[in-house]
């Protein structure tokens, strides 16, 4: 294993040291630039710039062309700049169609820049650098700014949800501190170590949480493997690369502030019965109180985000910093989260801007409040204020919690609330230092560094008074543990660009090492004495500790990886484009095999085939591309050392008078494992048409994976270990995706744009089996639900089969007498008393994953006023509800309370019979699909101030999560679609929520 880390280390050092000393030996040379024209004088050259409608544009820049004189327009969209007659002028400002201007005898110019929308389309971020939208050959899709969800946001993912065809973005849950689920185009692996698409926050690994939402400034998607296969495994499932904010102009004086309050509400309530309806299906279980649970442990919440964004400096040294406070309330007491966020980047530029130096830091600080050991807000909380019985009261007569012992896992709700007091606390530091070197004018050096390094510390402690002593003798029990996650990350590239008349091309080279590792730890202990001197601020006080029932556990961990790539585009005459890279990688993983090592090419190619001459007469497209690409990328196995035999701690065993710990084999060798590949193919058509006013995409992709990571069972003997993980399978998914952005009304009052998403994907396990080990079985079954205090498997995972299928016993009518009549193996009708839940009849009932989405979002804006309504819906899939299975059926030992459909006729024949005990079947599986009306927004802006304080002020207000239409009978149908089990709505999973936010942007 060290010789491992050495020779990564080697590599590393050499190869710094190598394209050090090549920077340090090019020449800083310095070239003069300067004006064609004979230059006689020079005068101060004033004016104004403005938008169509007046408005100052502030920060616009004004170069002199072909020289370093640049300055740029004040709040009032005035400047001042020295020229010379004859001299030409430059002027740009983000969003507007850049002008030149070329000074005669004039000394005043004043300049209305006209909006053009193709502007920001016209540059593509990519993997290590940046392409003209014309000139991209793979599925790439971005979303600007001011096309981000707005209102309430909990993070990245949230700000394009819709909006990119093929990516999944769900909320599956309204906690405060979870983050949006995403997935790009499917599953594509049963073991491998990544399952979601890769983040990358200014070239640098991270989270959607990591960086304010609110300090972002664009979000580009790399969809298909020829675009992801240049970060290689990393890139497996697609490629977000998010961009933020960044300070722009010559002189640079700028403030902006934005923030909001919000209010939220449980989007849709299961409907539960109250105590007058409980007693009158259960008189015997009636306790003399009206209590509602739910409204118990729920709140009125309130939520406040502030944003300030400071820009300062010119055009060689400039910085931006970033401040945002997010303080949010769930809609449960004690459920909450607060992070301050700051980050501040600091660039120059210097030897006539060909070095510049960008250095910057990232700061996170999170915390909140824990109901459980590790975790916020404790879902079983939730569980037990649905079935906890509406006439029970909450306090005794004493003013003690009411309890009802006799009852198996009935807990008071409120006292689990009450009697229960943690905090988890996580701050994430982030260091990213850039050099970038221009030697010659078309050869780009460039450095990136970065360490991110994030200590996280979590204490719980429940009191004396807390169920787990009161019935289970457990005083004070407390947790405490923590982890310190550190990553390293140096990459370096090389990028030559050169235009010859009508060829194009650019070279890349590239090496990459990331490192990562960490510590973890945790205590727990009880026995206090009381809840003053104990807990987890002081957990060694704890009897059980001294008992020796306390607990303590540690953990290390590290990977590496290793990246060697390079890539070339070219363009000819702007209508023949190619792009091809490469990618060598060696991971830790992998360590101890034969394949440490892995290739992973990648090709496109595009048509410009709207500037071919026969196309020329044409009047329906402005731009047509067609492109087609071929991208191979991989997975390493999720744990590491699984190449050679390894040794773990097993029993105790009595030698000569005392207890040891045995040494039991841990895992078998196989130095053939290797990578997961993942080899996809791709077409896309690129349009526009009516002078940028419809434009769009439409690509269609098959993924086949091969090498499927899989643990296999083997025999014992001749193997040590009764299980081996090899490759063997494959799996497909391929689907269609379309984009389409239109404009139907522009004028200068008003607009109206509209953009239009819609994704399918079909999956399919095609094999289990390798070519040396083999299933016994071509299925395997995994995930779980619960009722009335039993679990059973969900689903299976089957060659010829999708993934994501449930698996169960089928219903298909109810008797006479209120009883089930099932399917059984051989599709005939059995009644209830004589089926026997054989595994054998269970069948195929649904499947958890949507088959296709969409999305429709629509921008109108009347002068200064600005509305927007996002929607959005998948569709043709099921879920399996969970609350439905608990607390529907009349059979109710424990009396606990139950939704009101209990009383529903089941097939519209009768209800349920008590006899009936509870089980998992086809009957709680529902159609899922849904159309959510996601956002609506109203906004006013105010440009013309009587004050020079402020340049521009913007009012909104903005609903989230507004309207829902489906037929699925639950709080929400947008359950998690990720991993081997997705589709079940879980009973105690957090309510979905409905946010209301007004807000205010403004400009200083």
């Amino acid at each position: 294993m060290s010789k491992f880390y050495k020779f990564y280390y080697s590599i590393t050092f050499s190869t710094a040291i190598m394209l050090l000393l090549m920077l340090l030996s090019l020449p800083f040379t310095a070239q003069a630039g300067g004006s064609s024209a004979s230059v006689y004088y020079q005068q101060a050259i004033k004016g104004t710039i403005t938008d169509k409608q007046g408005l100052p544009l502030p920060g616009a820049d004004i170069r002199v062309k072909g020289t370093q004189t640049i300055t740029s327009s004040d709040i009032e969209g005035n400047f001042t700049i020295m020229a010379s007659p004859g001299d030409v002028l430059q002027i740009s400002f983000v969003g507007f169609s850049p002008q030149e201007i070329a000074i005669e005898d004039n000394t005043v110019i004043n300049v209305i820049l006209e909006e053009d929308s193709k502007t920001l389309d016209e540059v593509v971020v990519i993997g290590y650098g940046k392409q003209k939208a014309g000139d991209v050959t793979s599925a790439v899709a971005s979303v600007k700014s001011d096309k981000f969800t707005q209102g309430q946001v909990r993070d990245a993912g949230q700000l394009i949800q819709g909006k990119v065809a093929g990516l999944a973005v769900t909320n599956p849950t309204g906690d405060p501190t979870a983050t949006t689920s995403i997935k790009l185009r499917g599953n594509n692996t049963l073991s491998g170590a990544y399952t979601d698409p890769l983040v990358l926050i200014d070239g640098v690994p991270g989270w959607l949480n990591t960086v304010a939402p609110e300090d972002i400034e664009r979000i580009d998607v790399l969809k298909d493997g020829s675009a992801a296969a240049i970060y290689g495994v990393r890139g497996t499932n697609g490629v977000i690369l998010i961009t933020t904010k960044k300070a722009t102009g010559a002189k640079i004086n700028r403030v902006e502030y934005t923030g909001y309050v919000s209010t939220s509400q449980i989007s849709r309530k299961l409907h539960f019965l109250n105590a007058e309806q409980f007693r009158e299906l259960y008189p015997e279980a009636d306790n003399g109180a009206n209590t509602n649970w739910l409204d118990e442990i729920t709140r009125t919440p309130i939520v406040h985000v502030h944003n300030i964004t400071m820009q300062g400096g010119n055009s060689e040294t400039n910085y931006i910093a970033n401040l945002n406070y997010n303080y949010q309330e769930g809609i449960f007491l004690k459920s909450d989260n607060k992070t301050l966020r700051g980050r501040i980047e600091v660039n120059h530029k210097m030897f006539d801007d060909k070095l510049h130096l960008r250095f910057s830091l990232l700061s996170r600080d999170n915390q909140y409040t824990s109901t459980g050991a590790g975790s916020s807000f404790r879902p079983w909380i939730y569980y037990q204020a649905m079935r906890y019985n509406p006439t029970d009261p909450i306090r005794n007569a004493d003013g003690t919690w009411y309890q009802n012992l006799s009852k198996l896992g009935y807990e008071n709700p409120l006292s689990l609330i009450n009697e229960s007091n943690g905090n988890v606390k996580t701050t994430e530091m982030r260091y990213t230092g850039t050099i970038t070197y221009n030697p010659i004018k078309d050869l780009t050096l460039n450095g990136n560094f970065s360490l991110r390094r994030q200590p996280s510390t979590n204490g719980y402690s429940e009191t004396l008074n807390h169920i787990s002593n009161v019935r289970d003798g457990f005083a004070g029990n407390s947790f405490i543990g923590g982890y310190t996650d550190t990553e390293k990350q140096m990459e370096l590239t090389a990028t030559y660009d050169k235009t010859l008349r009508k060829n194009k091309f650019s070279l890349l080279g590239g090496y990459s090492y990331i490192s990562n590792g960490g510590e973890s730890w945790s205590m727990n202990n009880y026995g206090f004495q009381d809840d003053y001197f104990g807990g987890w601020h002081n957990i060694g006080v704890g009897n059980a500790l001294q008992q020796g029932f306390a607990g303590m556990s540690s953990g290390k961990w590290k990977t590496n990886l290793i990246s060697f790539f390079t890539r070339a585009t070219y363009a000819f005459d702007d209508k023949y484009l190619l792009m091809a890279s490469v990618r060598h990688e060696g991971a830790s993983q992998l360590w101890g095999t034969d394949n440490a090592w892995g290739t992973f090419p990648a090709a496109s190619v595009g048509w410009r085939i709207s500037n071919e001459n026969f196309m020329k007469d044409q009047k329906i497209f402005d731009d047509l591309k067609l492109r087609v690409g071929y991208g191979v990328t991989g997975s390493q196995p999720s744990a590491s050392f699984l190449g050679p035999a390894m040794l773990k701690y097993g029993d105790y065993a009595y030698v000569n008078g005392e207890w040891i710990r045995t040494i039991v084999p841990a895992s078998n060798p196989n130095p053939d494992l290797k990578w997961e590949e993942k080899r996809e193919t791709n077409i896309g058509l690129d349009f526009t048409s009516l002078g940028g006013r419809l434009s769009g995409s439409i690509d269609a992709y098959n993924r086949d994976v091969v090498g499927l990571l899989y643990s296999y069972n083997v025999p014992m003997p001749p193997n040590l270990y009764p299980t081996i993980m090899a490759n063997g399978g494959n799996m497909v998914n391929r689907g269609i995706e379309v984009l389409i952005n239109a404009t139907p009304i522009q004028t200068d009052d008003f607009s109206w744009t509209t953009t239009v998403t819609y994704s399918t994907n079909e999956n399919k396990l095609k094999s289990l089996n390798g070519s040396v080990f083999k299933t016994e079985y071509d299925y395997f079954d995994t995930g779980s639900v619960g009722y009335e205090g039993q679990v059973t498997s969900s689903h299976r995972v089957q060659v010829g089969q999708s993934i994501g299928n449930f698996y169960g016993f089928k219903v298909v009518d109810v008797d006479n007498d209120g009883k089930w009549i099932y399917e059984d193996r051989n599709g005939q009708r059995v009644p209830y008393d004589d089926f026997t839940h054989a595994p054998e009849d269970r069948h195929y009932i649904g499947n958890g994953i949507p088959k296709w989405y969409a999305g429709f979002n629509n921008t109108i804006r009347y002068k200064s006023f600005d509305f927007t309504v996002n929607m959005r819906g998948a569709f043709n899939y099921q879920v399996i509800n969970e609350a439905r299975m608990n607390f529907e059926g009349t059979q109710n030992g424990y009396r606990d309370n139950r939704l009101t459909s209990v009383n529903d006729k089941i097939f519209g024949k009768t209800t349920l019979s008590p006899e009936v005990q509870a089980e998992f079947n086809s009957y709680y599986v529902e159609d899922g699909d849904y159309w959510k009306i996601d956002n609506i927004t109203l906004g006013y802006t105010v440009n013309k101030l009587n004050t020079k304080a402020i340049n521009s002020l913007r009012f909104y207000g903005s609903v989230n999560n507004a309207f829902i239409i489906t037929g699925y009978k639950g709080i929400d149908p947008e359950v998690s679609t990720s991993g081997l089990d997705p589709g079940v709505d879980r009973r105690e999973k957090f309510p979905t929520i409905r946010t209301f936010a007004i807000g205010l942007s403004a400009q200083f």
